[in-house]
């Protein structure tokens, strides 16, 4: 496979950086320049990668493309590419369906979604992908996990999700913070949360850590009290309804 990418952000930058890692950094990459300090370090960095003169380089040189600009600017940037029937195209911008696509792309007929995420870098991501595509399936596989889904509605509910991200970060660092202001040290305090969030297991049965009675069912009950998870509900509600062709 002959990897492509138009747009050198950070997404572009973790997904370069996870196939190109040891033990095994496998197919060639070809970068745009559009971020020249990002694109000259992974170059630098890793021997499999190289940066094309422009986008359209890019193309001409590859068989799959990941498209990895902003969504603000996707459109007027692949209206400024020839595609050819032979390209695999991999978009990682929200907001383009695969309709959308195919009018932007042709005559490229194949056709990917995914939404991979900053731990691709250390190959603990994980992906989202429509159509469930093996060869991207395999590709993102790579770099952590990678989940098939039946439907652009499915798809873009993964999509959503991925924008809790700050907040989940942002509720640990309250903790923390906490912590700190009852004299636990910080790196001790992130440390303590990072394994205590880590080990839990997310598919068990809902409330299998609120013991009766116990400090978890109170803390629950409380921030349902205060309407946090509706909170959180009608929020996911509102990014579905900005990301969703």
């Amino acid at each position: 496979m002959k990897l492509g990418f138009i747009g050198t952000g950070a997404i572009t930058s973790a997904i370069v950086t996870g196939l190109s890692s040891p033990p095994d950094a496998g197919d060639p990459i070809l970068v745009s320049p559009r971020n020249p300090q990002i694109a000259a370090d992974l170059a630098a960095r890793f021997p499999g990668v190289s940066v094309a003169a422009s986008n359209q380089a890019v193309l001409d040189w590859c068989d799959t493309v990941l498209i990895a600009v902003r969504p603000q600017i996707a459109r007027g940037v692949l209206a400024e590419l020839t595609f050819h029937p032979r390209h695999h195209v991999v978009s990682l911008v929200s907001g383009l369906s695969v309709r959308q696509l195919s009018a932007l792309v042709a005559p490229s007929v194949r056709i990917t979604r995914a939404v991979p995420l900053p731990s691709t870098a250390n190959r603990q991501g994980s992906t989202a992908v429509f159509p469930g595509d093996r060869n991207v399936l395999d590709l993102f596989a790579k770099l952590g996990a990678a989940f098939a889904t039946t439907s652009e509605g499915e798809f873009e509910a993964l999509c959503a999700a991925t924008a809790t991200i700050a907040s989940y970060l942002a509720f640990a660092g309250t903790i923390a913070s906490w912590l700190e202001r009852h004299g636990v040290q910080p790196a001790q305090a992130r440390d303590y949360l990072a394994r205590m969030f880590g080990g839990l297991n997310i598919a068990a049965p809902s409330g299998g850590h609120a013991t009766r009675g116990g400090t978890n069912e109170q803390l629950l009950a409380h921030l349902n009290d205060c309407g946090v998870f509706t909170s959180l509900s009608d929020g996911l509600d509102a990014i579905l309804r900005r990301i969703a062709p």
